[in-house]
């Protein structure tokens, strides 16, 4: 055993070789002890390591609610395997542990014939109000909530307060935010913890709350909701229906989670990929194909736009071959800044710093901005141009006129694309689709047309042709 403790140091959770070692030595009381010196989180991880025909054994190991905390934590695909090993009383011990949002959580990821198991060995009360929360959209607050809350009445001294807490909190997500709530489950006041602990035990909860809540609707979009934590601090977060009728809380951890699945969601889709909730290593070589394969097909035919531009001006290009040359670089160029700016006006409206209404001062912005960075590109391009196209490689097509065109033409691009880049997720968050759509890829694309566009445009004027 001194060996296995000794993961202090550099080892900061068990590994799988250890434990599978003091299973096959049986030692489960001594296994079972030091499992329970870790974080629930980091057990979870153990069962991604452990051969599968070991879980249920392993599981059976913990004690019952540390046990319901690592399930909670675990894989998607380890949870439902553990479901169908579990007995009937197994599955009851562990559902009565764990809290009802994150049952939720777990019911929406697995397939029907555990669902009807896990609901089957639920208790009445928890069944009703497991289906009530399904009922509500997958993108709402109501999705993401929990009913277990502590609720309090205002005609309360803090010192009842205090043993109301005692006496329900057993089973409470969090107890250190409470709210005060009438007859009819109205919400009328928050108290925290805190503040009766520093209040006078036979205050009553009328003068110690505070009575301006702030509160979000059960339909509300879970994303701006998970927002608000960051925005006021929270802990917890009341939620309430059409009645204003108090019927559960987001907690902090949850509201995390929300932001983290955006954020992944959106890299996804920024990236051109179907969004998955699988970790990389678990997801088969052909679900990533189909999460791969339906972008590149439309951008491979969006890109057919930029072919029949250059088809088009194929005999502008044969008058003048030094033409050609400049091509990828000023739709790179253009892709690259339109970028940067979609990047960004994405990243604000994901946090709620801009809005529609704000949509010209981005413009005008990113317009200053494009200036700016269009005409030191310009600048670097001609000295470029000039001096490595035609003085160092010789080409005696690259006149200083071209050079002047390229620099023109990327001094547009630059501008354009900026701008397209910041108007575009805009539009689209206005219309209710996902800004991150408008990101890379899709801007890349409009750039290109735009850029050959101009390219061909400015040459016809200075070159004639």
């Amino acid at each position: 055993m001194e060996e296995m403790i000794e993961f202090t140091g550099e080892e900061l959770r068990p590994t799988a070789d250890t434990v599978l070692a003091m299973m096959e030595q049986k030692q489960f009381a001594a296994l079972r002890d030091w499992l329970c010196e870790f974080p629930a989180a980091d057990i979870a991880e153990l069962f991604l390591d452990v051969p599968e025909e070991k879980e249920p054994l392993l599981f059976r190991i913990l004690p019952k609610e540390f046990a319901a905390e690592v399930f909670v934590d675990m894989d998607t695909d380890a949870q439902e395997r553990l479901l169908f090993a579990f007995s009937d009383r197994e599955l009851g011990e562990v559902l009565s542990e764990l809290y009802l949002d994150d049952t939720v959580d777990i019911i929406e990821e697995m397939p029907a014939n555990v669902v009807a198991r896990i609901l089957k060995n639920s208790s009445p009360e928890n069944r009703r109000q497991i289906n009530e929360l399904l009922k509500y959209p997958s993108d709402s607050a109501g999705s993401v909530m929990t009913t277990e809350f502590v609720a309090l009445k205002k005609t309360m001294t803090v010192e009842e307060a205090f043993v109301a807490i005692r006496r329900g909190a057993i089973d409470k997500e969090t107890v250190y935010t409470c709210y005060v709530t009438d007859a009819g489950r109205h919400l009328e006041g928050v108290v925290t913890v805190k503040t009766l602990l520093l209040a006078d035990p036979e205050a009553l909860l009328s003068e110690v709350m505070e009575d301006n809540v702030v509160s979000v609707d059960t339909l509300a979009d879970k994303e701006a909701v998970a927002l608000c934590f960051n925005k006021y601090g929270f802990l917890a977060l009341p939620v309430t229906d059409a009645e204003s009728r108090l019927v559960g809380i987001i907690t902090v951890d949850d509201a995390i989670e929300v932001l983290q699945e955006e954020a992944e969601e959106d890299f996804a889709v920024m990236a051109a990929v179907t969004p998955s909730e699988d970790p990389y290593l678990r997801t088969g070589v052909f679900s990533v194909f189909l999460s791969r394969v339906p972008w590149l097909i439309i951008l491979m035919l969006s890109a057919t736009f930029t072919s029949i531009i250059i088809s088009g001006f194929e005999s502008a290009l044969a008058a003048c071959m030094a033409l050609t040359a400049f091509i990828p670089m000023l739709m790179g160029t253009g892709g690259n800044s339109g970028s940067q700016a979609s990047a960004t006006i994405i990243r604000g409206l994901s946090l709620g710093e801009i809005g529609f209404r704000d949509t010209l001062r981005v413009l005008f912005k990113e317009l200053r901005v494009s200036v700016l960075c269009g005409v030191c590109l310009a600048v670097a391009t001609f000295l470029k141009v000039i001096l490595v196209d035609r003085m160092l490689m010789g080409n005696p097509e690259v006149t200083v006129t071209v050079a002047l065109v390229v620099a023109l033409t990327l001094l547009v691009t630059v501008i354009c694309a900026k701008l397209i880049g910041a108007a575009l997720p805009i539009l689209a968050d206005r219309i209710g689709l996902d800004p991150a759509v408008m990101a890379s890829p899709f801007i890349t694309t409009i750039v290109d047309v735009v850029s050959l566009l101009v390219y061909f445009g400015v040459a016809s004027a200075f070159l004639g042709i």
